[in-house]
């Protein structure tokens, strides 16, 4: 394999399973070092594996101080950072008239206000490194779905953000790109109180699809990590829908 992202650090939320575990392994294995951020430290572990330059960190990115301590980590690891990955995030169904204030706070804080808080204590490093910001959003915040109002309006706004902040760190030589799974393969669909029948739902989804399949966390990592690479320096407020053609019908 070619190690072309050899001295480079990147630092990935969510890397305990799926989307995030794969874009750890996928940055890793091209060359660049890795901050793995994540709860749950067994999981973070499990996923560093024997590849020695993923480094786990156990955060709750929702934390009022881990934002810092997360950059400082960074920072203190590998001496900088290039790419910062936003991968953590939390899907449960949220029929209307069952949201409360303290569900709706809790929702906003993993999906939305944590890539916000991280992002600003990242932007010195960034700028020194002229990085890149990858977003992971969802096909979800393009198009409704019955029960995941909360879930799709916080990749909406994650999206949002992409385009926003594009323009406001240009100038800082900052990209920032979304990239947007539709159906995926992933323990999310498992741990986030989804209810047998919107398991079910979402996996039937690969009848409506026309690549007629889930996609896998690693389809997605390919292209969270091409994002970083010398020959995508031409694109940022870019929302890629990595998604199997379910935005198409």
């Amino acid at each position: 394999m070619t190690h072309t992202l050899t001295g480079m650090t990147a630092v990935v939320t969510g890397a305990g399973s799926g989307i995030g575990r794969a874009t750890a392994h996928a940055f890793a294995d091209r060359g660049a070092n890795v901050l793995a951020v994540g709860r749950t430290r067994e999981k973070l572990v499990a996923t560093a594996g024997d590849r020695s330059s993923i480094v786990p960190l156990s955060a709750d990115v929702t934390g009022r101080t881990s934002p810092t301590a997360i950059i400082e980590a960074a920072l203190e690891t590998f001496g900088g950072i290039d790419v910062l990955v936003h991968s953590a995030g939390s899907l449960r169904r949220t029929p209307l008239g069952t949201i409360c204030a303290d569900d709706f706070d809790r929702f906003m804080a993993v999906n939305l206000r944590a890539p916000l808080l991280l992002t600003q204590a990242a932007m010195a490093p960034l700028t020194r490194s002229r990085g890149t910001i990858v977003n992971v959003s969802a096909s979800f915040g393009q198009r409704g779905w019955p029960g995941l109002s909360l879930y799709g309006a916080a990749k909406a706004g994650l999206d949002c953000f992409t385009r926003t902040w594009a323009g406001e760190l240009a100038d800082r030589g900052i990209r920032v790109v979304s990239v947007a799974p539709g159906p995926v393969e992933t323990p999310i669909l498992e741990n986030n109180a989804l209810d047998d029948r919107a398991v079910t739902t979402i996996h039937r989804l690969h009848e409506l699809l026309p690549l007629a399949r889930l996609g896998s966390a690693e389809e997605v990592a390919w292209w969270i990590v091409n994002f970083a690479e010398p020959l995508a320096a031409y694109t940022t407020g870019a929302i890629l829908p990595v998604d199997g053609g379910y935005g198409a019908v």
